[in-house]
């Protein structure tokens, strides 16, 4: 680990959410930020080369999770079970499709607890998720030179030592 590098981590979090909180209080158009970004913002410059840090993940992980919460508000309320299943359903479905981003497995609490409705999911889900995943690649490939992941050319690699692997064995 470079010597500075948690202070730059910090710093450009610090900033994702700072322009997501000027944006919620100075401006009139709505809620651009809400808790689970937090984490996401954590998870996309400490973890930038992880699969949970693709924009992708990002932006569908938090659209699905909330989604799924403020279905179980409107049609359940607030219960244990209520908080269980939904947040359950959440990390099935976000398997499922391949776009896993742990902080938005959050996101139904949220909805549940906050009482939000459907208005939720543009401001402050989809606005909020646009910005952090814009603002975050722009600082991590020209603030701080970070490269685009290569999990995919290293997954292919893997998986193919795997299958080289495997028929060693059974040779």
């Amino acid at each position: 680990m470079k010597k500075f590098e948690p202070i730059y981590n910090g710093l450009s979090a610090a900033f994702v959410i700072c322009v997501l909180s000027a944006l919620t209080f100075d401006s009139s158009i709505g809620v651009w930020l809400i808790f689970s970004f937090g984490s996401s913002v954590l998870i996309v410059f400490v973890f930038h080369d992880s699969e949970f840090a693709k924009a992708k993940n990002i932006f569908f992980g938090h659209l699905v999770s909330i989604i799924i919460g403020i279905f179980f508000n409107q049609y359940m309320g607030v219960s244990a079970v209520s908080l269980g299943l939904s947040v359950g359903l959440c990390v099935t479905v976000m398997m499922y499709l391949k776009i896993i981003h742990p902080p938005a497995a959050a996101n139904p609490i949220i909805a549940l607890f906050a009482d939000v409705s459907y208005d939720f999911i543009l401001f402050p889900v989809v606005s909020g998720s646009i910005v952090l995943i814009v603002l975050s690649s722009f600082i991590n490939r020209t603030v701080l030179g970070r490269k685009p992941s290569n999990l995919i050319k290293r997954s292919k690699y893997l998986k193919l030592r795997r299958k080289k692997s495997k028929q060693n064995r059974e040779s």
